[in-house]
């Protein structure tokens, strides 16, 4: 069971919920939320895309509105697991 490490002040809309949902999860070490940019194009709910591959797990990428959010997330878990993981921490 992993931890959420909340070092940021702000936060996209809606997204700390899915990533303690995550943490839950016995294969997640750590999910760190880090810089928030402004997005070219509008996307209506929350979506979270695992983008590269990094030392220790994957970079995800959450995105709201017009705001990204960087999300690190330290598993052993390969890139698909991990897409379907965030697709059942999103739903429910």
């Amino acid at each position: 069971m992993g931890r959420v490490v909340l070092n940021h002040s702000t936060h996209i809309e809606g997204l700390i919920p899915v990533l303690q949902k995550l943490a839950s999860n016995i294969n997640i070490k750590t999910v760190t939320p880090a810089i928030i940019s402004k997005a070219r194009g509008r996307s209506s709910s929350l979506v979270i895309r695992v983008s590269v591959k990094t030392i220790n797990g994957y970079k995800a990428i959450a995105r709201k509105g017009q705001t990204a959010q960087e999300v690190f997330i330290s598993t052993d878990l390969s890139k698909d697991e991990l897409k379907k993981l965030l697709d059942v921490c999103k739903s429910g």
